[in-house]
C-alpha cells in the first residue's frame, strides 16, 4: 500500500500542464474538454501551447486539417491558421479565405497574427485599421465603438509587434493594461470583474511582445492558480474549461507570445 501511495504521489508531482493537455487528446487528434467533444479551435490552443513548450502535439494537425470546412468566422480560420502554421503547415488554403477588410478590429488582429505565423507581410492597410483602433485610453476593444478591453488590447499588442510597430502606441497599450491589474496580481477583462487567468496570461505574452519583463505578481497570480493535474483554474473562485484555460496559460508561463518562434 506505501509504494502505491508514493507512486501516485510522484505522478501527481510529474504532473505539468503539458501532460494535463495531452491527457485531453482523442484518437483523432483533437482535443477536448472532459466529457467534451473535440472543436478545431479548442485543438489550435492545444497544439499552440504545447508547440511553446516544444512537446508532442501528436496527431493535431492532421485533425485540424481534416476539420477545416467547419471553420466559419474569419477568427476561427485565423486562429486555425496560425496552429497550422505553428505546426510547420503552410496554411494557404486557410489564409485565401480570409477577407480583404476584416469587419471587426478582433479579426484584423488575428488574420496579422496568422499571417506573420506564416512568415508573410500583413497588409499596410491591415496595420493600419489595428492601429486606428485604439481608444484615447490606450486600449483596443473588440471592435470600433466597443470599450477596449484587456483581451484585444494584448493580442493587439502582439500583432503590431509582429509587424514592427514600437514606441507610443505600444507604450500606451501597456498603460492600459497595467490599470486592469489587481492587487492579487492578475489582470482582468474589463474594469471591477476581477482577475482571470487568461486575461492575466494575455497580458504576460504583451509585456514578452513589447521586450517588456511581466509584471511579477501577474507571473506569481498565475502560479497561485495552477492545480495538482498539471491544469490552471480560471480564477481563484472558478476552475471552468481547465484545457482551454490551461492552454492559453501555458505559453504566457514560458514566456512566448503570439507569432511563436
Amino acid at each position: 500500500m506505501g509504494k502505491l501511495i508514493a507512486l501516485a504521489a510522484a505522478a501527481v508531482a510529474l504532473a505539468s500542464p503539458a501532460s494535463f493537455l495531452r491527457s485531453h487528446q482523442t484518437a483523432e487528434g483533437g482535443f477536448a474538454e472532459t466529457n467534451g467533444r473535440p472543436s478545431p479551435q479548442l485543438t489550435a490552443w492545444a497544439a499552440l501551447a504545447l508547440r511553446a513548450a516544444g512537446a508532442d502535439t501528436g496527431a493535431a494537425l492532421a485533425y485540424l486539417v481534416a476539420h477545416e470546412d467547419e471553420l466559419r468566422t474569419s477568427t476561427d480560420i485565423a486562429l486555425v491558421a496560425l496552429a497550422e502554421s505553428a505546426l510547420g503547415r503552410d496554411p494557404q488554403t486557410l489564409l485565401a479565405r480570409l477577407p480583404a477588410r476584416p469587419t471587426t478590429v478582433n479579426a484584423a488582429i488575428w488574420q496579422i497574427l496568422a499571417l506573420r505565423q506564416a512568415r508573410r507581410p500583413a497588409p499596410r492597410a491591415l496595420v493600419r485599421l489595428v492601429r486606428n483602433a485604439q481608444s484615447r485610453s490606450g486600449g483596443f476593444g473588440w471592435a470600433k465603438g466597443i470599450a477596449p478591453d484587456s483581451n484585444d488590447t494584448a493580442a493587439a499588442v502582439m500583432a503590431l509587434r509582429a509587424v514592427g510597430v514600437t514606441g507610443t502606441p505600444i507604450r500606451r497599450a501597456l498603460e492600459f493594461l497595467r490599470r486592469l491589474q489587481n492587487r492579487d496580481g492578475g489582470f482582468e477583462l474589463n474594469s471591477r470583474r476581477g482577475s482571470d487567468a487568461q486575461s492575466t496570461a494575455w497580458a504576460v505574452q504583451s509585456f514578452v511582445a513589447a521586450g517588456r519583463a511581466p509584471p511579477a505578481k501577474a507571473l506569481a497570480y498565475l502560479r497561485s492558480l495552477r492545480r495538482a493535474d498539471g491544469s490552471y483554474r480560471y480564477s481563484r473562485a472558478y476552475a471552468a474549461t481547465p484545457v482551454w484555460v490551461t492552454a492559453q496559460v501555458l505559453p504566457a508561463m514560458l514566456g512566448k507570445p503570439f507569432p511563436l518562434r
